[in-house]
């Protein structure tokens, strides 16, 4: 009975409520919820699903969701109806509850007339396993800092903003939009806002931001760089503070000053982008300790801010902008962030802005992890260091230990971020840059995030890769053969460190075959149960790992429960029941029993995170496999939608499997051989040859 309580408490809290047409109610669930454990019965009506009117998802601090509705009085006053009387049944043939065992036995309910109750089976047994996941319904108030300007994301209520606040008193205009449900106000109207009407803010953050500065710097010296003319070398955008067109490097930058041109700029303000533009031109000869491989880069630089205090919002719009202008770039290093630590229960909205850019364009963005300059202990990073489809990346030391400005990552306490680590320079060994007095030695995760750009550049423009393939190489080289499975070393260094040499993240050892598939996910299940792994005496003498990446649609308003698609990976040995033994042993999507839970199945198989590595583990003392009847291994990526939307309809994606032959035995060209034969199309990743076939494409024809 206390949910009804719940609900007729709500009923009368909206019926004297004139703003909104419906009710905004939150259910307070006693754990993480899967799809499949969310109320079902409660809010629901013939053809109107509950699950359809979901506005908002966030964790307590259990945690356990709070996930919040938007349904009709008609609808609320129907649940509470329907839950009388399936109490009325609980209480007359139940005595007034029941067990799991007797709940699930068929035979429970054939003495039951539930025409007398007037109610159903199906019904009943809905609203009973509600109440077991339900713990009380309520009011969710947005919670907001009401002293400063603010980006302020109301409820999808289907009301236009503009006009919502202002029957609250509160002047918003079409400028200050960032979206439908998204809008900048001042503290004056955050304040207003507050007051009136807390229940509709789903989520807000500050719209001022301030650079945090580099963890170290040294005094700069005079610059003895020198630098050919550019060609036609590859162009990686750059969106950082202002450039200084007279460093030595300058006519590989073209330059577009994007900040107000009334607003005055202090010599400072061209410090940070400079270095960061130095670091993707010709960082290899600034710090020969970290040549790359990778050539030198065009830069595109647009200086969207200054040193001083900025609106995130101005910078979010910028950004939108610039890309859409830009399209032929595919890679964008953003080595700003801000001192504010992101939030528990949702992205933010810088992030969910760059999150949505890569979905809707074929880019990616790599993003400073940001730096704790005040040796804040445990501060979180910083935005739009929680964009889930970008290359987040923090700092370590040669020692691959993080460097101590580092922030903390795991971002809506799931997702892994910073994705990898890097070296940006710690106290005793620093980066060298060119800053526009001369060339400085500087220390940050700005400085880091640089060199991934690089390598993305040459993986996506040289080698000609797709930037889900891209992705997947780099994470896979991070992470190699012993996947971080430490909470805290992954919310510090993320999946692992990069090689510093490209030549690292593209080749493989003489004794393990790598190949890359790439696709889109055009049904349920996309699959392929032809991998001729090589046998050897009716063994097959591998262990394996492959690493998943992809770009979805992200939901800023649905809060913890982010991405709206979900890419469950399957790879292993075909057995001769012509089932898939996945090597991470995934039973989620199979007919196999299994009693697994939500949040263990986030933790274990990464289930609705963008970023997937399953693998074994290399060690000492390994056996030969069992070779099935086939002997052929298959790959299996079954698409889960979170919304009803088809929002992962034709996403496409990117694998990289290696298989390593335990013995040290080459079995490459077995496996060629065996996969052509098989119909497969193998094209080999030839990096002199692909380098090749980039700079004659490069080269000017001229026609006599």
């Amino acid at each position: 009975m206390d949910l009804v309580r719940n609900l007729e408490a709500m009923q009368s809290f909206w019926s004297k409520n004139s703003l909104l047409q419906k009710c905004l109610i939150s259910a307070y669930y006693i754990k993480v919820a899967a799809k499949s454990n969310r109320i079902q019965g409660f809010f629901s009506c013939q053809k109107e699903k509950a699950n359809d009117a979901i506005v908002g998802a966030k964790f307590s601090d259990r945690p356990a969701h709070i996930i919040t509705y938007f349904v009709s009085l008609a609808i609320v006053k129907r649940s509470i109806d329907v839950a009388r009387q399936v109490v009325a049944v609980l209480n007359e043939e139940f005595e007034g509850n029941v067990d799991a065992e007797v709940f699930n036995d068929p035979k429970t309910y054939s003495h039951i007339s539930f025409d007398k109750y007037g109610t159903f089976k199906s019904t009943f047994q809905q609203y009973v396993v509600d109440a077991y996941y339900v713990e009380r319904f309520g009011v969710e108030p947005g919670r907001l800092d009401e002293t400063q300007n603010a980006i302020v994301t109301l409820y999808d209520t289907g009301n236009p903003i503009i006009p919502l606040l202002k029957e609250l008193g509160v002047d918003a205009y079409s400028y200050d939009m960032l979206d439908d449900t998204t809008v900048r106000l001042n503290a004056e109207s955050v304040s207003i806002l507050m007051q009136k009407a807390p229940y509709l803010v789903a989520m807000g953050t500050t719209d001022i931001s301030k650079i945090p500065p580099s963890a170290f710097h040294d005094s700069p010296m005079p610059v003895k760089g020198q630098i050919p003319m550019p060609g036609d070398e590859p162009v990686v955008g750059v969106i950082d503070t202002l450039f200084d067109e007279r460093v030595y490097f300058h006519k590989w930058v073209t330059y577009e000053r994007m900040v107000d041109p009334n607003i005055s700029a202090d010599p400072i303000d061209y410090r940070h982008g400079t270095e960061v533009s130095s670091i993707i031109v010709d960082g290899p000869s600034l710090n020969p300790n970290f040549d790359d491989g990778c050539g030198r880069f065009r830069v595109r630089h647009f200086g969207v801010a200054t040193h001083r205090q900025f609106s995130s919002f101005e910078i979010i719009r910028d950004i939108k902008q610039i890309v859409a202008a830009n399209p032929d770039i595919h890679v964008w290093n953003l080595s700003l962030g801000s001192e504010t630590e992101v939030n528990k229960n949702f992205v933010s909205a810088e992030g969910a802005i760059l999150d949505q850019i890569q979905y809707q364009n074929n880019v990616i963005f790599v993003i400073a992890g940001t730096n704790n300059t005040k040796n804040e202990p445990n501060k979180r990073i910083g935005a739009p260091a929680d964009s889930i489809n970008s290359v987040v990346v923090n700092s370590v030391d040669r020692n691959k230990r993080p460097a101590s400005y580092t922030r903390r990552g795991m971002i809506l306490s799931f997702f892994t971020k910073p994705d990898v680590s890097y070296y940006g320079g710690v106290r005793d060994d620093l980066m060298h840059v060119v800053e526009p007095l001369g060339e400085a030695a500087v220390g940050g995760t700005s400085f880091a995030a640089p060199w991934i750009s690089r390598k993305l550049a040459y993986l996506i423009e040289v080698m000609g890769l797709s930037r889900e393939v891209a992705k997947a190489l780099l994470m896979d080289s991070a992470i190699g053969w012993h996947p971080e499975t430490d909470h805290e070393r992954l919310a510090l260094r993320g999946n692992g460190v990069v090689p510093v040499n490209i030549q690292n993240v593209l080749r493989t050892a003489d004794d393990e075959i790598k190949f890359v598939l790439e696709g889109s996910a055009e049904q349920w299940d996309t699959y392929n149960y032809e991998l001729p792994v090589p046998v050897v005496a009716n063994k097959q003498p591998f262990i394996a790992k492959a690493t998943l990446c992809y770009f979805p649609k992200c939901s800023r308003n649905q809060g913890v429960d982010y991405t709206n698609t979900e890419l469950d990976l399957y790879f292993g040995r075909i057995d001769d029941k012509g089932k898939i033994k996945s090597i991470n042993e995934n039973v989620q999507s199979t007919d196999t029993p299994h009693g697994l839970k939500e949040a263990d199945a986030r933790e274990q198989f990464r289930k609705w995170d963008n970023v997937k590595h399953i693998g074994e583990v290399l060690k000492p003392n390994l056996r030969p496999r069992k070779a099935y009847q086939n002997a052929l291994w298959a790959i299996s990526i079954k698409t889960k939608e979170r919304l009803s939307n088809h929002d992962g309809e034709n996403i496409r994606f990117g694998i990289v499997v290696t298989l390593k032959e335990m013995n040290g035995v080459n079995r490459i060209d077995d496996f060629i051989q065996q996969a052509s034969l098989r119909g497969w199309l193998v094209n080999r990743i030839d990096v002199t040859n692909r380098v090749d076939i980039y700079n004659q494409a490069q080269a000017d024809v001229e026609l006599e």
